[in-house]
């Protein structure tokens, strides 16, 4: 294997696969990055065994040929490499000499036999959808997914297709997000599925402005194929909970209020707060909402915001990060915050179809 390539090419592709790359592992070989030369490029290539990414980098191929190099080892040379192009050679199966300037690496492999395969992957369903529209859905949801392992069903996101509608939502059991969009889907399709977080973290990454993405799906496997690009993952087995149960069906108040002035508030408020157990108490009065951080070894922090509301005084404690999540993910000038008393939950809702359900926590 023999092959030049562009610097910037090379640090961008490591970059992005660096967070498939586990941490600890007993597998040695799951540190590595799977290089293949082929024509006029490379690919490369990154598993955890559960979500696994590949992709395609321009390149000046002279001897084609594939080996296994550290990830992150390979990185760190890639972004201190003194001129824009570098030699990439393989002596052998497991050496590689990399040639940039006046520096030269030898850098130890893996053989590519030894590396895990992609996965096998017979498709049973497909179709297309706008990169932009599947980002912005998922960047208004992802962030309520759940991280304890107990409810791994709740580690992951449902997306649901029927007919022309997708709704994709996450919820990690305190609060909901969910958002849907009219999409030109085949008239048959009626699809659960549920996607990992992980795996829904690294494709936002990688999903652009423009052009689609190919999906397709096996029994228990979802691809995600872009131009340069292709996330594998193992879908999450089990029945993701009835969400439509958990948004109220009818609150008896509304506020409306400009997004950002209340981000910045809470933003400013929540320095105060414990930050083992974070809480803002929002205190609901005719024309106005106080929002108050008070932690006993630091002090207390207090603001104001103006707003039109002429419905029934109430309080609310929350905490701060879960409210600003979905402030920070939308892009309207004002949301909706709906609410009917202090321990029911509060709906946050916006000029898209969006809902966010947060319960208020219960301080003693």
């Amino acid at each position: 294997m023999k092959f030049t390539i562009q610097r910037d090419e090379l640090i961008k592709g490591l970059q992005l696969i660096q967070p498939i790359i586990i941490s600890h592992t007993t597998l040695p070989i799951l540190y590595n990055v799977l290089i293949t030369a082929e024509k006029d490029k490379i690919t490369l290539f990154a598993t955890d065994l559960s979500v696994s990414m590949k992709c395609s980098l321009p390149a000046k191929v002279n001897k084609t040929g594939s080996s296994s190099f550290n990830a992150k080892m390979l990185f760190n040379i890639a972004r201190e490499l003194p001129q824009d192009s570098a030699e990439f050679e393989l002596e052998d199966k497991n050496r590689a000499i990399i040639q940039c300037g006046q520096s030269s690496y030898k850098l130890l492999g893996i053989s590519a036999e030894d590396f895990p395969a992609v996965p096998p992957f017979t498709t049973t369903s497909s179709f297309l959808i706008d990169q932009v529209l599947l980002k912005d859905m998922l960047q208004k949801t992802t962030y309520a997914a759940s991280d304890d392992e107990s409810r791994l069903i709740l580690n992951g996101v449902l997306m649901s297709i029927k007919g022309h509608k997708i709704i994709i939502v996450a919820t990690d059991g305190r609060r909901l997000a969910l958002v849907e969009k009219e999409v030109e889907l085949p008239d048959d399709q009626k699809i659960d599925l549920v996607i990992p977080a992980k795996t829904i973290n690294e494709l936002i990454k990688v999903l652009k402005d423009e052009g689609q993405v190919k999906i397709s799906l096996t029994q228990n496997m979802a691809s995600f194929e872009m131009e340069n690009c292709t996330i594998i993952s193992k879908l999450i087995e089990g029945v993701y909970p009835n969400y439509q149960q958990v948004i109220p069906g009818q609150c008896d108040e509304r506020i409306t209020i400009e997004r950002e002035s209340l981000l910045g508030a809470l933003r400013r408020t929540a320095i105060i707060s414990n930050e083992r157990n974070p809480s803002v108490k929002l205190n609901i009065s005719k024309n106005q909402i106080q929002i108050i951080a008070s932690n006993n070894d630091v002090g207390e922090a207090n603001e104001q915001i103006p707003v039109k509301y002429s419905g029934k005084s109430l309080s609310m404690t929350f905490n701060p990060n879960y409210l600003m999540d979905p402030l920070r993910a939308l892009s309207s000038d004002d949301i909706a915050i709906e609410f009917t008393d202090d321990l029911s939950p509060a709906v946050v809702k916006s000029n898209i179809p969006f809902i966010y359900v947060l319960m208020p926590l219960r301080i003693g």
